[in-house]
């Protein structure tokens, strides 16, 4: 008990510091629960939280059960209490638990008093009119949830026809009117159980409506129902995926096609919305890593979707208020907010609150001085709202008011961290609003300022020179470039490219002939430090690959790096190379001062673009980079409500240009561009368990994800690694500290980050050189005989011993090596004795395979992979092999997957024939990716018998050997007799 005290009263002294801290008041009430018999201790941590915090429903409901415990209801005072109490639980989060219990309140309460006297002082409380604004308030709240809404309706619609059933003859007429009104009204909302809504239409209509009319209302009731049936039908496979997963990531694409939709409904949207951020919120309340940002995300998007399809002020100015108290630490809410507030002011609204009310309070919160990103949208909001001021009454002071707040924010970014920010905002915005005042000087001090702050960042520094050069200061900006050119910056290549145009433009003959050695002299001084650094890498990328060497006693081998790998990627055709099974994390780099000419160098040839439109195209981001360099691949996600992408190019040498593409303009939209360079890390040992979810959700924790690709396994089913792919290079560093945790006792993560100069070409092409085929074994071999035998001819990698039914040898195995020399060596063991039978081994052919030989279903092997194949369409464009095959393990067991993303289909070879019974019979939907999956036997498909199947194996060569149909014939051996013919048996018959 002593230690819960003590550790209650640090998570209080903690609190006092940082109140809106959500992991420090989880801490204090979970400590709070722990002490056994001060409930009133629990009470009061979970009531410290909603003063400063929004709280989830757990904690809404222990506090609203204790109020209702504790206040006298028969009074007003009590009864306002509660239903306060009740009002600033819903204001939180969206809950329908919570809603229902309070729509049970009201009509208990109502009922309550039809038996018993109440009390005068309650007045028109609990009276039915009072009780069905009330009610009707409550149920509204999640009337457009399109699943549980009905929990919430049929307490009203119950209600209701309990009071219409004691409603006097002469009152009926109206009760019924108001009765049918809100039938109908519920059937032109797409809800989940419609058809029950229409049956209570019928049993309404039998009870209270003429005999005569019974049909004709009917009809137009299931005209009314019909349109929300449509509504509900077309997102049923969104409502699906999300009783099966309610991930973030579920949820983000159910919103996307909302908002994509040609007229969106406000109402659907804003409580999806409400759905996941109440989720969001209970995930970032148990402490689960990326809630925090999946929550600031989704507000975000709630904020933009309510400015977007304007619900009115009112709703919208709520939306922010909830918001800043749910994620007081977001920047881009915050931001959001001033800017609403400044359009407000603009249509001469009323505000509650001003806009250096809500400034003052955003930056009070201290919060935001931990993250210069979300630091940085506030001051740019606040600034451009003092812009706007000035620009409309150009009065001295507020100008003056302006700089000083741009200079107090700068010096905020400064402190906030030591990096501060590197794209420089701020600084870009001060030096314009100079500039364009006529103030150069001023807007030359504020470069010179940046650039000696930020002594590394060729951003800054070019910006100064470019302020030198505009100026006409070409002395100053020669004297500045030839002090930079040998300075340790970031990107030293763009200071040079710099420095030479200006020459070109502005120097004599002599001026660019130094300014070339000059350049020259430090290219060689540069290209020498990143010569040292790369081998200090490389060569502790070798040592951490060798799990089983401590890496300091890691040596360190040359190898030849070659080709890099694809992984499923996107769209391809129907035929595609074998794929690689080599793992990256086994290959070493040789040392080389400059990079290797790859045939496809992802990594190093990308850039990420940011803060996209939401409707941005690839033609779009094709025609903005297309002067950078040849495009490869343009690939474009919605990540959290916001669009990002990726542009690889075909060189590298591509980037730097393709950079100073950041801040350009789509659609009136500045953009941001930075590289994309060690943002891919290569992860690999984890369990046969782990699938898509589970590693999106161990790496999400450290920044946000842009893609995570994997592997085929169609070519080898063992192969257990991925690529995860952020949208920073910085996530990828922090990630890097998975790299040997134990996810499973004695199984180590291998976290690397991806390096195509490193890696070897993945192919399966060796594969049959380094493996033998044994034949004739007793039915007694195991693989541990078969280990024994093959040991002392080299490392072995596999045995894979075929096995009937009862786990006996079947006569014959494959056995894997670590290289061609053991296979090669493992020959010698051909004709020698094992379990007293002479077996044969020779190079295995995994091409050469019988095409006859029966199977355990009796099918030679082209029916036999038919029968237990089925066809797959409707696939999401640009669908993984690896994902699909992830998604339908878990379902029925499977061999392999092909896909032919041409066609959206894709060929799945189960396990046997029951597995794909399994999955063919099963009723409900399969669905993945948002799409339902349509599935067939691919032994009845037409298209598929045309093209004789996936996964036929190749004709198998003929033979040599006794007895063989095929086996070559002795020349000295007459030739086949032909088979008999009619003319034969006439002869024989005369």
């Amino acid at each position: 008990m002593d230690d819960s005290l003590n550790a209650l009263g640090s998570a209080l002294s903690a609190l006092e510091g940082q109140p809106l801290d959500v992991s420090l008041h989880a801490t204090h009430i979970r400590l709070a629960k722990s002490l056994e018999g001060m409930p009133e201790e629990a009470l009061s941590a979970m009531d410290m939280m909603t003063s400063f915090l929004a709280a989830g429903e757990d904690i809404w409901l222990a506090l609203i059960q204790a109020k209702q415990e504790e206040v006298n209801l028969d009074t007003a005072n009590g009864v306002e209490e509660l239903l306060a109490l009740y009002k600033r639980a819903e204001d939180d989060y969206l809950s329908i638990p919570i809603l229902k219990r309070h729509a049970e309140f009201i009509v208990e309460r109502f009922e309550n008093y039809l038996e018993a006297e109440k009390p005068q002082e309650l007045g028109e409380l609990f009276s039915t009119e009072w009780t069905r604004q009330a009610l009707t308030q409550v149920v509204d709240k999640g009337i457009w949830h399109l699943t549980q809404s009905h929990i919430l309706w049929d307490q009203l619609r119950d209600w209701e026809l309990e009071v219409l059933g004691r409603t006097p003859d002469a009152e009926k007429p109206q009760a019924v009117s108001h009765v049918e009104e809100l039938l109908l009204a519920r059937l032109r909302q797409p809800h989940a159980n419609s058809e029950e809504t229409a049956q209570a239409y019928s049993s309404f209509t039998t009870n209270y409506k003429p005999s005569e009319d019974y049909e004709a209302l009917l009809v137009k009731a299931s005209k009314i129902r019909g349109q929300a049936v449509k509504a509900f039908q077309r997102r049923e496979t969104w409502e699906t995926s999300l009783a099966q997963s309610s991930s973030s990531e579920t949820f983000a694409l159910y919103i996307a096609a909302e908002r994509r939709a040609k007229t969106p409904d406000y109402s659907i949207l804003s409580v999806l919305y409400e759905r996941v951020i109440a989720e969001s919120a209970k995930r970032r309340f148990n402490a689960e890593q990326g809630a925090e940002e999946a929550l600031r995300a989704f507000w975000a998007g709630y904020c933009d979707t309510a400015r977007i399809l304007e619900p009115g002020n009112d709703v919208e100015l709520a939306v922010f208020q909830r918001a800043v108290r749910s994620v007081p630490g977001s920047g881009e809410v915050w931001a959001r907010y001033i800017r609403y507030l400044e359009r407000a002011e603009e249509q001469g609204e009323a505000s509650v609150q001003s806009i250096s009310d809500i400034y003052d309070k955003a930056l009070s919160n201290n919060l935001l001085q931990l993250d210069v990103e979300q630091l940085v949208p506030v001051l740019l909001a606040r600034a451009g709202y003092d812009r706007r001021q000035f620009e409309g009454s150009a009065d001295e002071d507020r100008f003056v008011t302006m700089v000083a707040g741009l200079e107090a924010g700068i010096e905020l970014v400064h402190n906030a961290s030591p990096t501060g920010d590197p794209r420089l905002r701020l600084e870009k915005y001060l030096a314009t609003l100079y500039s364009n005042a006529d103030m150069t000087d001023s807007a030359i001090e504020v470069w010179h300022t940046a650039a000696k702050h930020y002594k590394t960042s060729y951003n800054a520094w070019i910006s100064y020179t470019d302020a030198l050069i505009k100026a006409g200061q070409h002395e100053k900006a020669r004297k500045a470039f030839a002090d930079l050119h040998l300075k340790h910056l970031d990107w030293p290549e763009a200071i040079w490219e710099a420095w030479l145009a200006f020459e070109h433009m502005h120097g004599s003959v002599e001026q660019i002939d130094a300014c070339g050695d000059k350049i020259e002299k430090a290219q060689f001084v540069v290209n020498t430090r990143r010569a040292k650094a790369a081998e200090k890498q490389a060569a502790q990328y070798a040592a951490e690959n060798m799990a089983s060497v401590p890496v300091a006693q890691a040596p360190v081998p040359e190898v030849t790096p070659a080709e890099a790998m694809d992984v499923d990627s996107g769209p391809r055709g129907t035929k595609r190379s074998a794929e690689e099974d080599q793992e990256e994390g086994r290959k070493k780099a040789k040392i080389e001062p400059k990079p290797t000419n790859l045939k496809r160098d992802r990594e190093n040839s990308t850039v990420f673009v940011a803060e996209l439109p939401a409707e941005v195209t690839e033609e779009e981001l094709t025609t903005l980079f297309k002067d950078c360099g040849k495009v490869r691949e343009i690939k474009i996600t919605e990540l959290s409500g916001a669009m990002v992408a990726t542009v690889e190019f075909f060189e590298r040498d591509n980037v730097p240009a393709a950079l100073t593409k950041d801040k350009k303009r789509l659609r009136g939209q500045e953009v941001a561009v930075h590289l994309a360079w060690k943002s891919t890390l290569y992860v690999t040992n984890f369990p046969e368990s782990a699938d898509d979810a589970f590693v999106r959700e161990l790496f999400g924790q450290y920044g946000v994800l842009f893609d995570v690709r994997w592997p085929s396994k169609k070519f080898k089913n063992t192969r257990r690694f991925c690529y995860v792919q952020y949208t920073t290079p910085t996530s990828a560093v922090k990630a890097l500290e998975l790299h040997g945790r134990e996810l499973e006792p004695g199984l180590p993560l291998n976290v690397f980050v991806s390096n195509p100069e490193r890696k070897k070409e993945r192919t399966d092409q060796d594969a049959n050189e380094r493996e033998i085929y044994v034949a004739g074994l007793h039915k007694s071999v195991t693989k541990g005989d078969l280990e024994k035998l093959f040991k002392p001819y080299g490392g072995v990698k596999d045995v894979r011993l075929a096995a009937d039914k009862d786990g006996h040898c079947k006569g014959f195995a494959f056995v894997e090596f670590e290289d061609e020399k053991s296979a090669q060596g493992a020959l010698e063991a051909n004709n020698q004795e094992l379990k007293k039978r002479r077996i044969a081994v020779t190079l295995a052919d995994s091409r050469v395979k019988s095409k006859n030989k029966d199977t355990e279903s009796g099918l030679g092997r082209k029916a036999d992979a038919r029968s237990r194949s089925v066809r797959v369409r409707n696939l999401p464009a640009g669908t993984q092999e690896g994902l699909l095959q992830q998604a339908i393990e878990k379902i029925a067991k499977v061999n392999r997957v092909e896909v032919f993303n041409d066609l959206q289909e894709a060929v799945i070879e189960l396990e046997s024939a029951a597995e794909s019974g399994k999955l063919l019979l099963r009723t409900e939907p399969v669905v993945f990716n948002g799409n339902t999956l349509k599935l067939s036997e691919e032994s009845t498909d037409k298209a598929a018998l045309k093209s004789e199947g996936l996964f036929v194996p190749r004709a198998a060569k003929p033979r040599a050997g006794l007895g063989h149909r095929n086996a070559p014939r002795s020349k000295n051996l007459p030739p086949p007799s032909k088979g008999k013919g009619q003319d034969d048996f006439r002869k024989m018959l005369g």
